[in-house]
């Protein structure tokens, strides 16, 4: 089984500079820096370092994913948020989880001893309310369905159709914004039961950088979603 490390940057220079010497590369095959069109040295300092950057073409993270897929080379990629919100040494043990032969391994902030310190209260409420939310809907057993840090099968995007544009076009034009697909892939990895594990991760809080949260407008996208999914889509 290889890995790859993918890494969504936007502006994140201080993070990159504490969190990506943590990194040891003999965890993972390889790591990719996706980048949204960094101006403040993000890019410069990964390039200088070795690292393979890709810079997306159109807006959003989802379509950011979805344009550096093809060039995934693991069987199975780890998202990973280098602002000092996932904690290099975790990616190990998602790592052997997926070897146990899981489909998708989350490093949960809420399992067990593991917290969020980043949390505020509307954040916390809302991962709260929404990973309740699909588990009710769907019968599953999350603690951390919303959160980028976990690992999945490469393929299982293209299997269950997440990179479409079906599932996330109509409340993304509706409220003006773009999500990222984890809720979604949270949602149909239930939907077509596949094997999904948890690990504890606490996470620490954001090391500079400026948060992108669209609290509002990305909760009202969830929940159309997780409504289209129930009553809607197969």
């Amino acid at each position: 089984m290889t890995t790859t490390l993918l890494i969504p940057t936007l502006n994140e220079i201080i993070g990159m500079k504490e969190i990506m010497p943590k990194i040891k590369k003999g965890w993972i095959d390889q790591i990719i820096i996706l980048d949204g069109g960094s101006t403040d040295g993000t890019i410069e300092y990964a390039r200088e370092n070795g690292y393979f950057v890709y810079v997306q073409k159109r807006p959003g993270i989802r379509n950011a994913y979805t344009e550096v897929w093809p060039m995934i080379k693991g069987d199975v990629v780890i998202t990973f948020s280098p602002d000092g919100n996932s904690i290099p040494e975790a990616i190990p043990a998602l790592v052997e989880k997926m070897k146990e032969g899981y489909d998708m391994a989350i490093a949960s902030r809420y399992l067990g001893e593991a917290r969020s310190e980043d949390d505020d209260i509307m954040t916390g409420f809302g991962n709260w309310m929404f990973t309740n939310m699909l588990n009710f809907l769907y019968g599953a057993h999350y603690t951390d369905a919303i959160g980028i840090y976990r690992a999945y099968k490469t393929k299982m995007i293209y299997d269950l159709g997440l990179d479409k544009d079906d599932g996330f076009i109509f409340a993304e034009k509706l409220l003006k914004t773009h999500i990222s697909w984890e809720p979604l892939l949270s949602v149909r990895v239930v939907k077509r039961r596949l094997k999904i594990a948890e690990i504890p991760a606490s996470e620490p809080r954001r090391i500079g950088g400026i948060r992108k949260l669209q609290a509002f407008k990305w909760g009202a996208v969830i929940l159309l979603q997780f409504i289209r999914e129930k009553f809607v889509w197969r």
